[in-house]
């Protein structure tokens, strides 16, 4: 069953981000009527905020775009740096929402990035607890069941926390991209609806990744308390 739900929300994730990857072809075809760039666009959107400590670089690989609160830096892929399209504006705006929510204290990006270190700690027991599971069998044998059936279930619970309040981070980001390229005429009505589209693609991801987690955390519950009766 375990594999199971793996296998589907696998399939679920790769067909969402099949379907962004068309979405975002197809809007970087069509050129912004302000003939903007995604860098441009980015510092302007900064400079509106009163953001004047983050820097806009571009990174290598493609849909890679993101904001770095360590650093202050808003990362854009090539193709959003140098992009002068719907879909460009709309990445490169939604990174800098995220450093207006950085400069703002917006209460759930301080939420999440304080759960980042338990996040990569439990994601580091989990692939550990796993890989001796799968090649460790005898190991395993030795150990009880009850609490590494808890651990398991701690660790999930940590991993869909985290899912559950990145989405309206990721949300509010949006929001604020979206209402900002309006107001500031960056794009046309028709490229607003581009952009908006775009961005929904890119919030499935993180929809999907939160579901996937919250059935797979009931999945382990359940096995804990079935071990208990």
């Amino acid at each position: 069953m375990y594999i199971l739900i793996v296998v589907f929300f696998m399939i679920l994730s790769f067909a969402v981000r099949q379907r962004l990857k068309s979405k975002f072809r197809k809007y970087s075809r069509i050129r912004l009527n302000n003939n903007l760039s995604g860098r441009e666009i980015a510092e302007l959107m900064l400079a509106d905020h009163g953001i004047h400590d983050v820097r806009v670089l571009s990174v290598p690989g493609r849909l890679t775009d993101h904001y770095n609160p360590s650093d202050k830096t808003v990362n854009l892929s090539p193709e959003v740096y140098e992009g002068r399209s719907a879909a460009a504006a709309a990445v490169a705006a939604h990174e800098c929402g995220h450093a207006v929510q950085h400069a703002k204290a917006y209460s759930m990006l301080e939420f999440r990035s304080t759960l980042v270190p338990l996040q990569n700690i439990s994601g580091q027991i989990l692939n550990w607890l796993f890989i001796i599971m799968l090649f460790g069998g005898i190991f395993i044998m030795h150990v009880p069941y009850q609490p590494l059936l808890a651990v398991i279930v701690a660790c999930y619970f940590v991993l869909t926390l985290f899912s559950f309040v990145t989405l309206p981070v990721e949300f509010d980001a949006s929001k604020r991209a979206l209402a900002w390229i309006e107001q500031r005429n960056i794009v046309t009505p028709a490229e607003h609806d581009m952009a908006k589209d775009a961005l929904k693609w890119a919030a499935m991801t993180y929809v999907v990744v939160a579901i996937g987690s919250l059935v797979t955390l009931l999945y382990w519950a359940l096995r804990l308390l079935g071990s208990n009766e």
